[in-house]
């Protein structure tokens, strides 16, 4: 014989566990007559009646207590299981918050390595900046750069500092190196980015004019579109320098910032943690080595 749908199963076991239709309904968040015509169904599909109904209220009968004898720990090892499974994709999962223009310009093309290397971690990436809360966004690690405190409750680690420098496209480098003639394409999250590097580079500029945009990587699309100078990080422009569509007229300096990696202060870090970590620091490392070595 062909048994009835699961959900029956499903709305029969809640009204037997709680012995009202009602109890059963706000359990469910469904109405009560649904958990009434799913009640009826299952018992038009068995052919007998699993409850007696007296007064406006329902009392399991003897078929209905013997089913329920055996759907009571079938959903109880459903829900288990199904607790092991999530936990088990939760354990195999690494939710890191990455602010946005460094997820795209330099974790998210490096990603593919980290897999091969470990397959058994899948990376869920959250695009966010500055102070974060673990509890409520469900981050596992963060990567940021130290331009803000954090409390007692978060462990950070140093991943590398902070180089910044102009980078425009070839054809505006003669006027990015006579800081005169040339739009100054600032971010909304590093407004003063520009005059910093003039200050750390001693450098005086000329006749400049600066068009605002609401993210970094917006700047970085507009420089290399030639419209115009972005001081950038080292970080976000690896592949732009190493295909020529921009250059760095002046190269990087330190700005006395660094990147970090922020997590919660637990009495034991994950292994996913740790090996991620790791190999984020290995990756940051070479990024630096190579791009300065180049003397861009």
């Amino acid at each position: 014989m062909s048994l009835p749908p699961l959900a029956s199963f499903r709305f029969f076991n809640a009204a037997a566990q709680n012995q009202s239709f009602m109890k059963a309904a706000e359990q469910l968040h469904v109405t009560h007559g649904a958990v009434s015509r799913q009640i009826r169904s299952l018992e038009d599909a068995l052919g007998v009646e699993l409850f007696d109904r007296r007064n406006r209220a329902v009392f399991l009968n003897h078929a209905g207590r013997l089913l329920h004898d055996v759907t009571q720990p079938m959903f109880e090892q459903l829900e288990q299981a199904v607790r092991q499974v999530q936990q088990k994709a939760r354990e195999d999962t690494l939710v890191v918050s990455c602010e946005p223009t460094i997820a795209m310009k330099w974790l998210i093309p490096r990603l593919p390595a980290f897999h091969q290397a470990h397959p058994q971690i899948q990376i869920q990436l959250l695009a966010a900046g500055g102070p974060i809360d673990f509890s409520r966004c469900g981050a596992d690690l963060a990567i940021r750069r130290d331009d803000f405190r954090w409390d007692d409750s978060v462990e950070s680690a140093a991943l590398c500092p902070e180089w910044v420098g102009p980078v425009c496209a070839p054809a505006l480098a003669g006027s990015v190196r006579r800081l005169s003639g040339v739009h100054v394409l600032r971010s909304s999250t590093r407004p003063a980015a520009w005059e910093q590097w003039l200050r750390l580079a001693k450098k005086v500029p000329g006749e400049v004019a600066t068009v605002e945009y609401e993210h970094f990587y917006l700047c970085l699309q507009a420089a290399t579109a030639a419209l115009g100078v972005s001081v950038a990080s080292l970080l976000m422009v690896q592949e732009e320098l190493a295909s020529g569509q921009l250059v760095a007229p002046f190269g990087f300096t330190r700005d006395g910032s660094k990147y970090v990696v922020l997590y919660p202060r637990l009495p034991e870090e994950s292994t996913k943690c740790a090996v991620f970590r790791q190999w984020l620091n290995e990756q940051a490392e070479a990024s630096v080595a190579q791009t300065l070595s180049d003397g861009r």
